[in-house]
């Protein structure tokens, strides 16, 4: 009888815990007192606010949960309280820029802005449109995407399937230091060729600086795709008698062909952002020159920098600049979701 007593009492291991919403109180509190805070001591930052607010919301979590929960679970809140915190420090600068970006880049952006080119309107007019640097833009980072992708592609293949002794690590050593050149870099190492052959300016120059930078972040993207592949399927495919390249291309790739169409995106996005060296080595053009292999050639991130180059006096450069930027960053945004259809198209189809 005693015992069945005992087992209907309470358990005292578990000490008090905070209610849910405590989070969310600490959070309002310290908000409200880090804006105090900023109006007695005269910081006009709301950047300065908000950290204030997030060391109070730290502070005063681990001291609320120590007095109630103890010190062991306030460390956990603790812990919690710094990855919430750095999560707001990461998307509140994210939020910002695109906030300002579609605030300020819709004032011109309409489909005359899309379908247009700048021709013989001056910088400081209104007017014009990006519909040569669009062409630009698809141009070179096709072409580059045509050349990087395969190479990097390729040379991932070779790391991970066949790459042993000191080639392979040659191979890993200089793909590493390719992914820290400076776009720059890149650009004028095309740049040389072209004063040595004696060449102009053209769009497919920028592609090949371009392809250049794209490349170590394919083959980096890749190699972790394909190091994610199961050894038992290789092992499976090769004990059916199947050769190695064959069971490359239909069991490893077919398995890890979304992680790579993913890396290969993000390459390209990378890419489509760049300004040095299509400045060095494409210089823009205000027509349209669907030809990458002749002449001058516009690009997005080119046009941004020259229109805002120009927008000192101008409003409407400044306008077209913002609005080219929007541009810029749905482009980008549709190759993501291109990404995730295809990696959802193409990933390995599991039965029930």
């Amino acid at each position: 009888m005693s015992h069945a007593l005992a087992d209907k009492r309470p358990s005292t291991l578990r000490g008090a815990s905070l209610p849910k919403w405590s989070p969310w109180a600490i959070a309002a509190g310290s908000i409200v007192l880090a804006v105090a805070i900023g109006l007695i001591g005269g910081l006009s930052s709301k950047v300065q606010w908000g950290l204030i607010a997030a060391i109070l919301f730290v502070v005063g979590t681990y001291g609320i949960a120590s007095k109630v929960e103890g010190r062991r679970q306030a460390k956990d809140r603790i812990a919690t309280s710094f990855v919430w915190v750095a999560f707001l420090l990461a998307v509140v600068p994210l939020v910002s820029l695109i906030w300002v970006t579609v605030s300020r880049g819709v004032k011109v952006l309409n489909v005359f802005f899309l379908t247009h080119s700048m021709g013989v309107v001056a910088d400081s007019e209104p007017g014009g449109g990006i519909y040569h640097a669009i062409i630009g833009s698809l141009e070179q980072v096709g072409l580059a995407t045509v050349i990087g992708a395969p190479i990097g592609i390729l040379t991932a293949i070779y790391l991970v399937e066949y790459g042993r002794g000191k080639l392979a690590k040659a191979v890993t050593f200089f793909v590493d230091v390719m992914t820290g050149i400076p776009s720059i870099v890149a650009g004028l190492f095309i740049l040389s060729l072209m004063l040595i052959f004696k060449m102009q300016p053209f769009g497919f120059a920028g592609s090949l600086a371009l392809a250049i930078l794209m490349m170590p972040v394919v083959v980096r993207s890749t190699e972790e795709m394909l190091k994610l592949v199961p050894n038992e399927l290789r092992e499976a495919s090769l004990a059916l008698g199947v050769p190695k390249w064959r069971t490359i291309l239909k069991v490893v790739l077919p398995t890890s062909i979304g992680g790579i169409t993913t890396g290969v995106m993000l390459a390209i996005a990378r890419i489509a952002g760049e300004t040095a060296p299509v400045l060095l080595l494409v210089f823009g053009n205000p027509f349209i020159n669907n030809d990458p292999f002749e002449g001058a050639q516009a690009s997005l991130p080119l046009f941004i920098f020259q229109q805002y180059q120009q927008s000192a006096g101008a409003s409407a450069a400044y306008d077209r600049a913002w609005a080219a930027s929007l541009t810029l960053i749905a482009f980008v945004m549709i190759l993501n979701l291109v990404a995730r259809g295809i990696a959802r198209w193409k990933a390995p189809k599991t039965g029930r």
